[in-house]
């Protein structure tokens, strides 16, 4: 029964779970120091140098499973201690070089970088080296190559570099959360900070004092995951772990989309502002766009708004596969709706921390979203959900052209033929995460399958259209202006 696509996942679900397993039974601060030891215990090294240098970097992984430093804003995190066996990367000549007489490479490097041995074979001085690549074009081999670490492959807004002492280090004034960076990470050594133990606490304060409902707000995505169980179990396993109720966060999809197709079509141009990465992407790079981004909450925040209007007690806590979700929920105007969020991963260390075998659970029911919210969790959803809400609005004057971004590098590309204004389309889908939020950093799973699971669940939606699966907020107008 396979739940991890990588042995680091892996890893980092287990401090996960015994971090959890100590919150729940009120032992995490007395037992904090043998955490290490449980989770690798005897004297036996698993993927270190030594079981002691592996204990240090478990240390280090128990303080980010317990939130992590207060003081770094970001929540993605670099253990410096982890972070030394990737190569330092840039130029390299590999076996491929033959030694030729030519000497193209030596002769349009102007750092005076390269040099030849007595075979004739060239090497690069690093101390010179300035990474520019010249060489590389000019090599009639192809024996010069650029290797970059994986995390710095992997980010594709250039915020990782590596610091003096070569561990990486992330620019929080370029970084968006998206997480590319942890899952890429062979070494586990970029996690993101976890707030499971304030979820854990919630859900205890819940159950003891009674004042207050837990609700747990489910991505659609999640369709896509826990693939060794049903769906309605991972439903009933929410409830097992204490929470009132599950909600979908489609149904904030569908608000969304009532919302955004209107807004739309009222602009004439659009950027979506469901993704948090997507959004945090323009913030930092191409300012002058924002007021291009939609008004209208990201759909865990909507929905979280409606939850806290009709109970104003509740706590909300969002269960997803992004990473960036974590930075939303800090933020001043969605805070005061959504609690706290954990991810994918995580649940699944929450269920194992209190035994709960989800397999062995009766099926609960999920049904509270349109097919159109479901989608959202693809890349091209909320596109195909933008053009229906304008077919409910009865909106036929507005012809939709929407440009749809799958990964950060076509939100790059075409907010940049906006910001030069040859880009031939009103509406920018923008997902960071290829695939869309089912290519999140905090999924179980990554794969092309998942596309397919999502297509199924929105199938199989009670409720066929936007209209209907938000026909429970009875003026959805008048509540978004409150």
């Amino acid at each position: 029964m396979r739940k991890f696509d990588t042995k680091v996942q892996y890893l980092k679900y287990k401090v996960l779970r015994e971090v959890a397993r100590q919150a729940w039974n009120g032992t995490l601060y007395e037992n904090l120091f043998d955490i290490p030891k449980i989770i690798i215990p005897g004297n036996t090294p698993t993927m270190r140098c030594c079981v002691y240098k592996e204990r240090a970097i478990l240390s280090e992984r128990v303080k980010i499973a317990m939130g992590g430093d207060k003081d770094d804003p970001n929540v993605i995190e670099v253990i410096s201690t982890a972070c030394d066996e990737c190569p330092m990367g840039g130029y390299e000549i590999t076996n491929s070089c033959r030694g030729c007489l030519a000497n193209r490479c030596e002769d349009v490097c102007k750092r005076g970088a390269i040099s030849f041995d007595h075979n004739h074979v060239a090497h690069i001085d690093k101390s010179k080296c300035v990474d520019c690549g010249m060489c590389a074009k000019v090599c009639p081999f192809s024996a010069i190559v650029n290797r970059k670490r994986p995390c710095q492959s992997a980010c594709k807004v250039k915020a990782i570099s590596m610091d003096e002492n070569k561990a990486a280090k992330i620019d929080n004034e370029k970084c968006i959360a998206c997480g590319a960076c942890v899952y890429q990470c062979p070494f586990g050594a970029i996690t993101d900070k976890s707030y499971i133990l304030e979820v854990i606490n919630m859900i205890k304060e819940s159950a003891e004092n009674k004042n207050y409902k837990v609700y747990a707000l489910v991505a659609p995505s999640i369709s896509s995951q826990f693939t060794y169980a049903k769906h309605g179990q991972v439903i009933a396993g929410l409830k097992a772990l204490g929470f009132y109720t599950t909600i979908e966060a489609a149904l904030g999809a569908d608000m969304v989309a009532y919302m955004e197709s209107k807004e739309l079509a009222e602009k004439g141009f659009l950027m979506s502002s469901c993704c948090p990465s997507f959004v945090s992407y323009i913030e930092k790079s191409f300012p002058s766009l924002l007021p291009n981004v939609s008004h209208n909450l990201s759909p865990m925040a909507a929905i979280a708004k409606y939850i806290k209007s009709t109970d104003p007690t509740a706590k909300v806590v969002f269960i997803g596969p992004c990473t960036a979700k974590k930075a939303e929920v800090r933020k001043e105007n969605v805070k005061k709706y959504v609690d706290s969020a954990v991810t994918f991963e995580e649940l699944q260390a929450l269920f194992d921390s209190r035994g709960i075998d989800i397999t062995l659970l009766d099926e609960d029911v999920l049904d509270n979203a349109s097919y159109f919210g479901r989608i959202f969790a693809r890349s091209g959803g909320l596109s195909d959900a933008v053009a229906q809400g304008l077919k409910e609005h009865g909106i036929t004057d507005f012809e939709l052209k929407a440009t749809v971004c799958d990964g950060i590098e076509e939100c790059k590309s075409a907010l940049l033929r906006k910001s030069k204004n040859v880009l031939n389309s009103n509406f920018i889908e923008g997902m960071a995460c290829k695939g869309g939020c089912i290519g999140g950093a905090g999924c179980l799973t990554h794969g092309e399958k998942n596309k397919a699971e999502v297509d199924k669940y929105g199938a199989e939606a009670f409720e066929k259209t936007i209209t209907d699966a938000i026909s429970v907020i009875k003026n959805i107008k008048e509540w978004d202006e409150k």
